[in-house]
């Protein structure tokens, strides 16, 4: 419907909004009451629109109410199961998005759901939700101790007072070498030690050891911490290197002492009988091993007999420990204990272990008076020190000494009689006076003073029997005699 141009005109006039015109009698107060209620009319809408906004039930992706239990579980799994696949980045403090008592529209009306404009700047100004600014870089002089380049010698001296030093910086072989030649100008141990930690781990095997060759200190230093570390094959290739065989034999040697089954260390110890070992050494690393192997064979026999109790002497004498591992002496105390009198064709023979460990006559003595002492068997102790000369005469004779036989014998609670038959056996008279005396050997003492002829001494030994004894009868009729004749 097409309108006339003065109807159009008033139409125009008489809008709420009127639009801008030049005519004269346009009313400029009218218009601006106009415009606001306009825009208060707007305001209604939007908050009508907002309340019916609040009124509705809002729901996420997969269908769940916003702010049920439902949706919070999910969530939180969600949240969760992202912070173990993505390391967390720390940007600073943000405002929570969750919960906000706010949205785009309360921002348009200039006021939250709770209140005003006030809450809104009240919430941002809260600790949790301020906005720091990002951290400055500290002054390069501060980083001076960390990521500087120093000098070997600076270096060292850094280290000695305790304070952090990189040496990743050293990266050429002079440069390494420069800096472990100033740690043992320095004289110190941990100094070294730190360094040649580093060189280990910087450097081949090979290259590290050729230029320890000429460096003895390190070198040392080196040997002891690998040592300590209880790397064993790493200092076998050292020795190796080194051309110091020997050294490598008997670090290989020491290894049977981990090995807890005896057969295993045995078969060990039979392969270490080839290594570069000394002609001194490489003999005892074989009656290592041919002793082991003896034991085992005895230690299988003894047990068997003895859980059988048919033999007399572990019946007395129960077994306290095994013989396994045992030394060479404390083999042969063993053998005297339990098969003394054996033929000398068997494993467990004293003669047999004496004469296959090429042990000395003295030792072969101590050991088995010892163990025969041990068990009162004084008939073996005696057959010890008898021998026969050529025309067949038996006589006594001791290499260890006769006064160290009785001071065996007195150990072993040996009777008076047996005592005082070693003792005349002593060939020094002072020293024979003086053990009779030491084990109240009376007769002994008397007879050696009567055959000295020494008065004096007779009478005060008199007053040190007992009264009326044997002794003391035997002393009066001594001196009572008068076809001696006295030397004081």
């Amino acid at each position: 419907m097409m309108r006339s141009k003065p109807d159009e005109d008033d139409y125009w006039n008489s809008s709420k909004c009127r639009a801008f015109t030049f005519d004269d009698d346009y009313d400029e107060l009218s218009s601006l009451k106009e415009s606001k209620r306009a825009v208060n009319s707007i305001r209604q809408f939007v908050v009508d629109e907002d309340e019916d906004e609040d009124d509705m039930v809002k729901v996420s992706w997969s269908g769940e109410p916003i702010g049920s239990i439902t949706w919070s579980i999910k969530e939180t799994a969600s949240s969760t199961k992202q912070e173990q696949s993505f390391p967390k980045i720390d940007s600073g403090p943000s405002l929570p998005r969750q919960g906000s008592g706010y949205s785009l529209s309360s921002l348009f009306k200039g006021r939250g759901k709770s209140g005003s404009f006030q809450a809104i700047s009240e919430s941002f100004s809260e600790p949790s939700t301020r906005n720091f600014a990002p951290e400055l870089r500290k002054p390069k002089s501060e980083y001076k101790d960390y990521v500087s380049d120093w000098s070997p010698e600076e270096t060292v001296k850094r280290m000695q007072r305790g304070k952090f030093c990189s040496l990743e910086t050293f990266r050429s072989l002079k440069d390494k070498m420069q800096l472990l030649d100033q740690a043992v100008c320095a004289n110190d141990g941990n100094v070294i030690t730190a360094v040649l930690i580093y060189l280990k781990k910087s450097l081949s095997k090979e290259v590290l050891s050729r230029e320890l060759m000429s460096r003895d200190v390190a070198l040392r230093h080196y040997i002891h911490y690998l040592k300590e570390m209880g790397e064993q094959k790493l200092l076998v290739e050292l020795f190796k290197s080194l051309g110091r065989t020997e050294d490598m034999a008997l670090l290989q040697y020491r290894e049977h002492l981990s090995i807890k089954d005896e057969v295993r260390r045995k078969e060990y110890l039979k392969s270490c009988i080839s290594l570069p070992f000394p002609p001194d050494d490489a003999g005892h690393v074989q009656d290592h091993y041919t002793l082991l192997e003896r034991q085992i064979i005895i230690e299988a026999n003894d047990k068997h007999l003895e859980n059988k109790g048919q033999v007399e002497v572990f019946k007395k004498h129960p077994r306290k420990a095994s013989i396994l591992n045992m030394p060479i002496i404390t083999t042969l105390y063993y053998s005297c204990v339990y098969h003394y009198g054996e033929s000398e064709g068997t494993y467990s023979s004293p003669a047999n272990i004496r004469s296959t460990f090429k042990i000395s006559e003295k030792q072969y003595l101590l050991t088995a008076l010892s163990a025969r002492a041990k068990l009162k068997e004084w008939l073996d102790v005696g057959s010890l020190f008898t021998t026969k000369n050529w025309l067949g005469y038996t006589k006594k004779r001791s290499p260890i000494g006769f006064h160290r036989v009785v001071d065996i014998l007195h150990k072993n609670n040996a009777p008076a009689q047996v005592l005082q038959e070693y003792v005349c056996l002593v060939e020094d008279p002072n020293l024979k006076i003086s053990l009779a005396q030491k084990y109240k050997c009376h007769d002994i003492v008397i007879d050696m003073y009567k055959d000295q002829k020494d008065r004096q001494q007779l009478i005060v030994y008199q007053g040190k029997v007992e009264r009326g004894s044997p002794e003391d009868k035997k002393i009066q009729d001594i001196l009572n005699n008068t076809q001696i004749r006295w030397k004081n």
